[in-house]
């Protein structure tokens, strides 16, 4: 199976050449990697084109942006714009983070997970940070979600679902979109990436409402997304956060900003989180 790689950066110099370096010695090795620079002020641009003259499946896209960086928006639509330097002549479509050092079999693994079931429509291996000199799960998620720095995906889901959405929450409703249209999301537990830098690490104040207003655009509604608001807020460590997040919620709400789905498929997804709570609480 060929699969590309879009790689959104911005002032990743600290941590770009590993990522390019885990790429080059997969055990299968990428057909095409597009770093899209997305106005970066350091030397992220000198250090990808040193690597694509040495591997030729590796180009150099740049963008020019605003340096604020808001969760979701920035990174995809500099994803959106390596999309339009590639053609169609690939089985999966792969984003991942600018800081990251994947193992030697991980895409080799992430193959034959699609290869074995025609219906797996994403795959992805889990997010590790390290902690007081060890490599310890990034648990912000549940075990069955691919957190946005490592998303794969079959070719005709990433179309059926309408690519990827340039705001916060585009990472779940692409899920979402999955399960609506009937397909599979595998999560491999073997599959241990090294995540350099924290999630949300570089994020500005301006970003704190914004995941409330993801989940009102993912159509959650309030009930859940008080529950989800609190859950997230404690797994962060930081219990206040989840005022913050109802905030934003209702912010969008007021404002009636546009949803990131239709009204059946945010019928669907209410439903489904629904479900996937009483299962929790109850098994």
């Amino acid at each position: 199976m060929r699969y590309y790689i879009v790689i959104p950066t911005y002032n990743e110099e600290q941590f770009i050449a590993l990522t390019l370096q885990s790429l080059a010695e997969q055990t299968v090795v990428p057909t095409k990697v597009i770093v899209v620079n997305d106005s970066s002020t350091d030397s992220t641009p000198e250090i990808v084109s040193d690597f694509a003259k040495k591997y030729p499946w590796i180009t150099l896209v740049n963008k020019t942006s605003d340096a604020i960086h808001l969760p979701g928006s920035k990174v995809i639509q500099a994803f959106q714009k390596g999309l339009e330097s590639i053609d169609e002549d690939y089985d999966l479509i792969v984003k991942v983070d600018a800081d990251l050092i994947f193992p030697a079999n991980y895409f080799e693994t992430i193959i034959r997970h699609f290869k074995s079931d025609t219906t797996i429509g994403m795959v992805g291996g889990f997010c590790y940070i390290e902690k007081n000199g060890e490599w310890i799960l990034e648990n912000l998620t549940d075990k069955d979600h691919i957190r946005g720095a490592l998303k794969a995906y079959r070719k005709t889901t990433f179309q059926q679902i309408g690519g990827l959405r340039p705001q916060m929450g585009w990472d779940t409703v692409d899920e979402l979109l999955c399960k609506f249209y009937n397909w599979k999301i595998v999560t491999d537990e073997s599959l241990h990436v090294k995540h350099l830098k924290p999630t949300g690490a570089n994020y500005n104040t301006t970003a704190r409402y914004k995941q409330g207003e993801a989940f009102y655009t993912l159509g959650y509604g309030f009930i859940i997304t008080a529950i989800a608001s609190l859950k997230l807020a404690l797994r962060k460590g930081k219990p206040f956060l989840f005022i913050d997040y109802l905030v934003g919620f209702w912010k969008a709400k007021l404002a009636n900003k546009p949803l990131l789905v239709t009204a059946d498929q945010a019928q669907f997804i209410r439903k489904y989180r629904l479900q996937k709570m009483k299962k929790k609480l109850f098994r």
